[in-house]
């Protein structure tokens, strides 16, 4: 069941309600985020910290619209979409199926990296990789959101401690944060996408699409838990700021100012640790592992539940050929659902078969260009819903949410159109 102690909406917002954002937070932080602005530190100083705190400010504006729609129509994103017509039914399967497929070997890897790392000779990356991937599957299969939210909760703890203390361990230079805040491009070609790229690589994907979802499985369902919502929302990208924000500080003053440079991808955060064992010790560099695993581990379950749960959502939609209501997320019954569960297998166990031959050249094209072409879609799509007729009057865009949702989708349709330039087609066909 949700996690409803009671349906009755408070009066006034309040952080013993704080739920959904933190999942959200958690879920959309990978280590592929933590590498990216890790990355940006180390070759730009602080230089594009106002870049990441815009992420931060633009994925506030997305998850709002998106839990603002589930809770001001009573019915699901997925819903929503399917009133705009069939194509973007088309879009979402061929996205949940190779994404999901592709993204299944990509997480259970991430968070099998530090496990090799933290008990090395123990057993080859692959199988820490699948045994990661089962219990996920385990957790997820035999728990409901209370449980999990709970869980994600504490992972969330362990990333925010060990975050923060590489921050304070490498000494920040404040005058250079606070420079850090001014909007100034760095120097070099392709500054303005690689700065376009940071801004729209901090914490989400897909999973900001799942708030919305997942407010329903706490038990929100209606317009009475708006405010609770907004502040839920809130907390979710300060903490994802505060991820974001520590490791650029880690890579401006451990190895920015040292000329340490580190790969892209998980293991370059295998190359920080072994970094942070040279300049502070075995612990420290421990700890930042079991940091790497929370935020690995965390990604994986997110998305083992919130994408499994939108896929349930939209065969619940597709069969029945009526409305999908948030009031039927929060009974819990999505969550026992043959689709839901279906979804579960389909990003554990296909995916084994990628850990352990490699990933086939033309399908990681097409999951990089469907990857890339979700979030501009996303963005389009809450703009259009959240200024018809579908959305009651009162809870209709306002000029601010206007404004931001355009600018997401903006910048996320400037970064598609480079993904999909980027690609290798020749080698593709």
């Amino acid at each position: 069941m949700a996690d409803n102690t009671s349906n009755t909406p408070p009066r006034k917002s309040s952080w013993k309600y704080i739920g959904p954002g933190i999942v959200v937070a958690a879920t959309g932080v990978g280590a592929g985020d933590l590498v990216a602005t890790l990355v940006a530190g180390a070759n730009f100083g602080y230089t594009l910290l106002w870049a990441a705190v815009i992420g931060c400010v633009v994925k506030i504006a997305l998850a709002e619209a998106a839990g603002r729609w589930h809770l001001s129509t009573g019915r699901t994103l997925f819903d929503g979409w399917a009133s705009l017509g069939r194509w973007t039914t088309a879009f979402f399967v061929v996205y949940v199926v190779i994404w999901g497929f592709v993204y299944g070997a990509a997480a259970m890897s991430s968070s099998g990296l530090p496990l090799q790392a933290l008990f090395p000779g123990v057993m080859d990356l692959e199988w820490w990789a699948v045994a990661t991937g089962l219990v996920g599957l385990v957790f997820v299969w035999f728990n409901r959101y209370a449980v999990f939210e709970k869980v994600m909760t504490v992972l969330v703890g362990v990333m925010f401690l060990v975050t923060v203390y590489l921050a304070i361990r490498v000494v920040p230079n404040l005058g250079g944060l606070l420079a850090g805040l001014l909007p100034v491009l760095p120097d070099g070609q392709d500054s303005v996408l690689n700065t376009l790229g940071l801004i729209g690589g901090v914490g989400g994907t897909i999973t900001l699409a799942a708030y919305g979802y997942w407010v329903n499985a706490k038990g929100w369902t209606d317009t009475g838990w708006m405010k609770v919502m907004r502040l839920d929302n809130r907390v979710a990208y300060i903490t994802t700021g505060v991820f974001v924000v520590a490791m650029l500080i880690v890579g401006a003053e451990l190895l920015h100012s040292s000329g340490v440079a580190i790969a892209s991808g998980d293991k370059g955060l295998i190359q920080l640790g072994d970094v942070l064992e040279e300049e502070y010790g075995t612990a420290t560099a421990k700890f930042f592992l079991i940091g790497f695993f929370a935020t690995s581990f965390t990604s994986l379950i997110g998305v083992w539940h919130g994408v499994s749960l939108m896929f349930a959502d939209f065969v619940a939609r597709y069969r029945s050929k009526r409305a999908a209501t948030g009031e039927e997320v929060a009974e819990g019954r999505r969550e026992t659902s043959w689709a839901f569960r279906g979804y579960l297998l389909w990003l554990t166990f296909p995916p084994i078969v990628l850990l352990f031959q490699g990933q086939p050249f033309r399908l990681i094209i097409i999951y990089g260009v469907l990857g890339a072409a979700f979030m501009p879609f996303l963005a389009l799509t809450l703009i259009w819903l959240l200024n018809s007729s579908r959305t009651p009057a009162e809870w209709r865009n306002g000029t601010l949410s206007n404004v931001m949702l355009a600018v997401a989708g903006l910048l996320f349709l400037v970064l598609c159109v480079k993904q999909v330039w980027d690609q290798d087609w020749a080698a593709f066909f």
